[in-house]
């Protein structure tokens, strides 16, 4: 579904933000890109759908380079989720999530309905919300409605760049584990940028590991436990471990 051929990226004198990153990602898989900030994975990420242009390098959508065609159409083939959601303040849930479909065209009956279907699907009554404003709503109510105005017109492939980060722990966890069933449920290729190895683990297929804008190590979350590439992923992956012997030992004391 996704190639990126030696992909390289730099900003002015720089040294390259993105060296050299060659992966595929398969029809229906979930990736996530992990690393500190600065590693580069956002910036491969946005060069998927031509928000930024490599330097160097190819990117291809079932083989073909996304470099061919207009960049607005590119875009409006995947869905995109962003930390900060950016929903239009001034419109309401429903105008939000339709903005897509109706700018290609769509009835608005098809748009009304995909609206109320969608909310549905990220787990909001359409009735109550979908009159609302987003400054009306809570912080995962509003990431909710960012995911399904994402999915709006029906794309193939979801960039994701940190989409939980901001919210509340138990929010946080619930909704991950929401979308990776919607992943699953309609067949969906996904590419999820995260710091965060714990949330890695728990929803990849396979974890991509970048420092310093080149790919470390890409293998499965049991494959990258079991033999970690070097001691920058080793500790990456230690992480989670620690965060459950403690958990462990703080339950058996209370």
């Amino acid at each position: 579904m996704i190639e990126l051929e030696n992909l390289t990226k730099q900003f002015g004198t720089r040294a390259p933000a993105v060296r050299g990153v060659s992966l595929r990602v398969a029809d229906g898989e979930f990736l996530v890109l992990i690393g500190e900030s600065g590693s580069g994975k956002t910036t491969t990420l946005n060069m998927i759908n031509r928000l930024t242009e490599p330097t160097s390098g190819r990117v291809l959508i079932d083989s073909e380079d996304v470099r061919a065609g207009d960049a607005v159409s590119v875009r409006r083939k995947m869905g995109f989720v962003f930390q900060e959601v950016g929903l239009f303040p001034h419109m309401t849930v429903g105008e939000n999530i339709g903005i897509t479909p109706r700018l290609l065209g769509w009835p608005a009956s098809e748009i009304d309905a995909r609206v109320h279907e969608l909310l549905g699907l990220v787990q909001l009554e359409s009735a109550a919300v979908a009159s609302r404003f987003p400054a009306q709503l809570s912080g995962g109510q509003r990431q909710r409605v960012g995911l399904a105005r994402a999915l709006a017109a029906r794309p193939k492939i979801m960039l994701m760049d940190e989409p939980f980060g901001a919210l509340d722990a138990l929010i946080r966890d619930e909704l991950a584990a929401d979308y990776r069933a919607i992943h699953d449920k309609l067949g969906l290729t996904t590419i999820l940028v995260t710091h965060d190895m714990t949330e890695a683990f728990l929803l990849a297929d396979r974890i991509a590991v970048m420092r310093d804008g080149e790919l470390l190590q890409i293998a499965t979350p049991r494959e990258l436990a079991a033999s970690p590439a070097d001691d920058f992923v080793k500790r990456l992956i230690e992480i989670p471990r620690r965060r459950a012997e403690k958990l462990a030992r703080a339950m058996q004391s209370a």
